[in-house]
């Protein structure tokens, strides 16, 4: 993926980014340029991300899998032309879904409280947080193929910037400055996780800021928490863009 945007600031003539900025999959995709292309930015931001998926984001991910191969549309992957195997990937939407979201959001959003229509016992959507997530999942299925669903969570399954190198030296000869946003309610990608590509970075001597914003709205908080977001991102651009000017 970042080989080929590369390919495309190639066919811009653009010599050099300001910055390369994503959150969760993007903020690897930030990584990776700060690895592959350091010489081609001046500032990375990755937010809410990993150097590598634990096991237990793998096996979160593999779930997912699993359910959309379980569905008897999904034919292997060829099913284009006939029905999609879209019950296996409402599934494989709901538990990432439930992932991004966390226990306190969950708690003030849904509660315990019932579907004004829910039939008891009957294993329908009884409960608020039931019928919401079967709503994500039918909606996800109407703009999304779970072919791409497949391998985009394998890219992101066997993406690791470590790769067997010490923690120093993953971003050794990186001259650009780096912002690193983490949230404190994400469980998804925990906050661990940022801290240890701050670590590296620091031992990379890479000018490097970290922040970490108190939100309850867990992983989606890279979605949600805009105005704090922008608020630190605009400083930090101006930051770099002020040591461009100076002949940083």
């Amino acid at each position: 993926m970042v080989n080929a945007q590369k390919r495309l600031i190639d066919h811009l003539e653009i010599e050099k980014l300001l910055t390369v900025i994503g959150g969760s999959m993007g903020g690897m995709e930030a990584l990776q340029w700060m690895v592959a292309y350091p010489d081609r930015i001046r500032s990375a931001i990755p937010i809410a991300t990993t150097m590598k998926h634990t096991p237990q984001q793998i096996a979160f991910n593999e779930v997912g899998r699993q359910a959309i191969m379980a569905d008897p549309n999904w034919k292997k992957g060829r099913y284009y032309g006939s029905a999609k195997p879209a019950k296996g990937l409402a599934v494989a939407r709901m538990i990432g879904h439930i992932t991004y979201m966390s226990d306190v959001s969950m708690a003030e959003k849904f509660g315990r409280r019932f579907r004004a229509d829910r039939e008891p016992y009957k294993f329908g959507a009884e409960f608020e947080v039931e019928g919401y997530l079967r709503y994500r999942g039918d909606n996800f299925v109407k703009r999304f193929d779970a072919n791409s669903y497949l391998y985009i969570t394998k890219a992101i399954d066997y993406f690791n910037i470590l790769n067997g190198k010490r923690l120093a030296d993953i971003f050794k000869g990186l001259k650009a400055k780096v912002l690193v946003i983490a949230f404190k309610s994400d469980w998804l990608y925990p906050a661990y996780q940022s801290q240890e590509i701050v670590k590296a970075c620091k031992l990379a001597g890479i000018d490097t800021t970290y922040c970490e914003i108190n939100s309850t709205y867990g992983h989606d908080a890279f979605l949600l928490e805009i105005e704090e977001e922008a608020h630190l991102i605009k400083h930090f651009l101006n930051t770099v863009s002020n040591g461009n000017r100076n002949g940083a």
